[in-house]
């Protein structure tokens, strides 16, 4: 029951990552930023799901991406 539970988490973790590109793209600050926030929660869940599978190269790049996103909330900062 749970190793279903999280196996459809990559189908949230799939949409949030879309969902963050195209906000991440907006000409509004406002808007990329809240783009990284989901992006963020997109590599929670992505996290997640690989240590589900033992998809470590996956968990690591989530964490690099994790890391990047983190960068590009400070550097979209300011006014909107």
């Amino acid at each position: 029951m749970m190793s279903e539970i999280i196996g459809l988490i990559q189908w949230p973790a799939f949409a949030a990552s879309l969902i963050a590109a195209w906000l991440v793209g907006s000409k509004s600050s406002r808007r990329r930023n809240y783009g990284f926030w989901v992006f963020l929660a997109s590599n929670a869940l992505w996290i997640v799901w690989g240590f589900s599978t033992s998809a470590w190269a996956l968990i690591s790049l989530q964490v690099g991406l994790a890391i990047l996103n983190i960068r590009g909330l400070f550097k979209t900062e300011g006014p909107t």
